[in-house]
């Protein structure tokens, strides 16, 4: 292929890119499916108990996931999540939905249907109706009504002749839905002002008739859910909510429109960043990541997944990891420049040099993300799902498209000097000069890190006892996710204060537990928690109070007891089996002194973020779970980049027999990764601080964890884990006598695409 070709077929391939992204963008766009946290709706789980106390098997709950489906066909939903989770458990989520007190009524009515005597007795049920016999109607002085449509007009005949054969006053048939036996009575319900039958009609004669009229102080709405419950069918069980969450639509387009506005301005302040740093290799890398953010879409709709807010962050922080992969490979690049090498040489061995540390680095945050996946729920997961397509295409677009492309460019000729590559003249030498990498000069040189191990443990004690401390003083401040409760969210018109909104909870009758939190960038948006979970008529009467007084509907999510005793369960679970993973990976990878000092670098940041929260009050909710295995990962990469580095040192000696030898190495090896490690967590702070400053409140916590957890994590991975694998290396080579044994590197093959 001649010179000039390959310039050619680069300009092709990136035009043919994006006028393939720019035709279809729109389209990609239009087809992702938003969760309720960003276009308003509601989730609630169930727990799933049957009528008569037998065992729930797997057919009940098939049956009552049908029986949901139908009446939320009711409603109109477009492409409503009905699911079974466990054994007895069935999650159910309607974005999108305006009418959410109606469908939460509709949806728990077990819709047993009876018609009954002034002394309980039945005399007709729900299977004498005819199916799809329920319908709304008027009377002839157009009021509401449903008229029935009954199976047997004897049957009915039957009924009414006993009815009206009994005294005046009691000649009454009592329609009930979902009656309970030694709970409810006619003779109680008939003194309350709003009993809980249906109706209580007086007959006179016998009525031999299939067409029944059920008429009682209803509204249009209600006679139209009552027909869509008795039509949907009665379900074979009972329904309790232990966990619910709804979001008022104005809280979800406001939360959609400032995420994604902060994930613009943060990925735009990156490209601009790596253009400006690593020149040619950063103008592909900005190539790469607009591919790599487009086909994260395509491939989320292709899983026909829901994108939540956790989700956009998530998406926003994988171009991050994208970038890491692109900064590692442009790093070793500028490396073999200054050794000597020309850029295709350098471009070649590069690429080579960073495929290992790029693939273990990746590997263990895909492994966290697995567990995240597997032990969240329904918005973590999704995060998750984000976070593993982004690991799984940033092989794709940053280690392969980002090669393909650059290689192009480099092999064509054009781009020989070294100034396109960020390394001015003056700091390459020349190759006959003998330079090798673990010559280089760099900015941290006057850096001893090995010699300071002994103060990086003890501030890292300090942090430990502390941290310890203050956990013993503050506590955590539990989110409802873990400690069960309710959490309800006002969005004002207009700027409101503290006082002034806990005056108002206390009127409407629901005292805040604790004191009323201000949120928002128009400090409009009011917070409340309560110990107790909100019963389904205390959430209704909630929000048709708010919607009174605010014009807008509220969000109120709550979890009971037990569901946040399991989430505090699953979160250790999930941490516990992330670490245990990625001990054993590393061990596998290189050795097991290098798995401990990484496990213990991250129980080291997870303390330090926990610690922080608990200082400053900081809620901890599910989100921060997510954040906490995030920092997993991030903090993972970091140390396996660096031991690779001091893997391959180490190879490159031909015998290191002292300690001395052995910390040159490592001192060495952690000074060439710092701006590999500096510029990555640059780019990610550089989002999250985007996400904090202007994305939605519901993830201020979330990215506040994340911001904690990066700087902490690049601290451990090089202060705390290459020290302690120096410390126990050394006592191995003082028991042993010897030099440092090698490992064999396991090669992950071939990385260079052929251009």
């Amino acid at each position: 292929m001649k010179l000039v070709n390959r310039i050619i077929t680069f300009i092709l391939v990136v035009a043919l890119l994006f006028t393939g992204m720019g035709t279809t963008v729109q389209g990609v766009l239009d087809k992702v499916k938003l969760g309720l946290d960003l276009q308003g709706g509601f989730e609630v789980l169930y727990e799933v108990e049957t009528l008569d106390g037998s065992p729930v098997t797997q057919s009940v709950l098939t049956d009552t996931q049908a029986a949901l489906n139908n009446r939320i066909n009711e409603f109109g939903v477009s492409e409503p999540s009905i699911t079974v989770e466990g054994e007895d458990r069935i999650r159910v989520q309607l974005a999108g939905l305006d009418d959410q007190s109606s469908a939460r009524e509709l949806l728990s009515s077990t819709a047993n249907l009876t018609f009954r005597d002034v002394n309980d007795n039945v005399l007709l049920d729900g299977t004498d109706l005819k199916e799809g016999g329920a319908a709304p109607s008027f009377d002839q002085q157009n009021r509401p009504i449903v008229t029935l449509t009954l199976k047997d007009a004897s049957k009915f005949a039957e009924v009414t002749r006993k009815v009206s054969a009994m005294p005046p006053g009691q000649n009454l048939l009592v329609v009930w839905l979902d009656f309970e036996e030694g709970v409810d009575s006619y003779a109680e319900e008939a003194k309350k002002e709003k009993p809980k039958f249906q109706s209580a009609a007086s007959v006179n004669e016998v009525l031999n008739t299939t067409d029944v009229m059920i008429s009682g102080n209803f509204t249009v709405e209600e006679t139209k859910q009552f027909a869509s419950v008795l039509n949907s069918g009665s379900l074979p069980v009972k329904l309790t909510e232990i966990y619910s969450t709804s979001v008022g639509a104005q809280f979800g387009e406001e939360a959609l429109t400032n995420t994604v506005f902060a994930g613009i301005v943060g990925v735009i302040l990156i490209f601009i960043f790596m253009l400006l740093y690593y020149r040619l290799p950063g103008f592909i890398s900005i190539i790469t990541l607009a591919v790599f953010a487009y086909l994260v879409l395509v491939v989320f709709n292709g899983i026909n997944a829901v994108l939540t807010l956790p989700g956009i962050a998530a998406i926003v922080l994988g171009i991050g990891m994208a970038v890491d992969a692109n900064i590692l490979t442009a790093e070793r690049i500028r490396e073999e420049l200054r050794v000597g090498h020309t850029p295709k040489e350098a471009f070649k061995l590069g690429s080579k040099q960073s495929l290992s540390a790029i693939v273990d680095a990746q590997l263990t945050t895909l492994l966290a993300a697995i567990v995240l996946f597997y032990f969240g729920t329904s918005s973590v997961k999704g995060f998750a799902t984000t976070l593993i397509i982004s690991i799984l295409l940033s092989f794709v677009t940053a280690v392969w498209g980002s090669r393909l492309l650059l290689g192009l460019l480099v092999n064509s000729g054009y781009f020989d000097n070294s100034t396109w590559y960020g390394i001015a003249k003056s700091k390459q030498h020349k190759l006959e000069e003998g330079f090798k990498t673990l010559d280089l000069t760099t900015k941290f040189d006057r850096i001893n890190f090995v010699s300071n191990r002994k103060k990086f443990y003890s501030l890292s004690i300090i942090i430990l006892v502390v941290g310890m401390i203050i956990l013993g003083i503050f506590k955590l401040n539990l989110g409802i996710d873990f400690a069960g409760g309710t959490r309800v969210e006002i969005q004002a018109p207009n700027e409101v204060t503290q006082q002034e909104m806990q005056d108002y909870f206390d009127k409407i009758g629901f005292p805040s537990d604790e004191n009323v939190v201000i949120s928002g960038q128009e400090k409009n948006i009011a917070v409340a928690q309560y110990k107790e979970d909100f019963s389904q008529q205390e959430i209704a009467d909630f929000k048709a109070q708010v919607m009174k007084d605010y014009g807008s509907e509220p969000s109120v999510s709550t979890v009971s007891s037990l569901v946040g005793k399991e989430l505090v369960e699953n979160a250790i679970k999930a941490l516990s089996l992330a670490a245990i993973g990625i001990i054993i990976y590393v061990a596998i990878r290189f050795e097991w002194r290098m798995g401990v000092g990484a496990i213990a670098s991250l129980l080291h940041d997870v303390f330090f973020m926990v610690a922080i929260f608990s200082l400053f009050r900081l809620e901890i909710d599910i989100t921060f779970i997510a954040a906490v295995l995030t920092i997993v990962g991030y903090s993972i990469n970091d140390t396996i980049v660096t031991f690779d580095r001091i893997r391959e040192n180490i190879d490159h000696q031909e015998k290191v027999t002292t300690k001395e030898e052995l910390a040159n190495i490592v001192n060495k090896s952690l000074r060439q990764t710092m701006g590999r490690s500096v510029n990555t967590v640059l780019t990610v702070i550089i989002v999250v601080v985007a996400l904090i400053f202007l994305g939605a409140p519901a993830i201020q916590n979330f990215s506040i964890a994340l911001l904690i957890g990066l700087v902490t994590g690049m601290y451990s991975s090089i202060c705390i884990a290459a020290q302690i694998w120096y410390s126990l290396k050394v006592r191995e080579m003082n028991k042993k006598g010897g030099a440092v044994v090698k490992k064999e590197k396991k090669q992950w093959g071939s990385d260079e695409p052929v251009v």
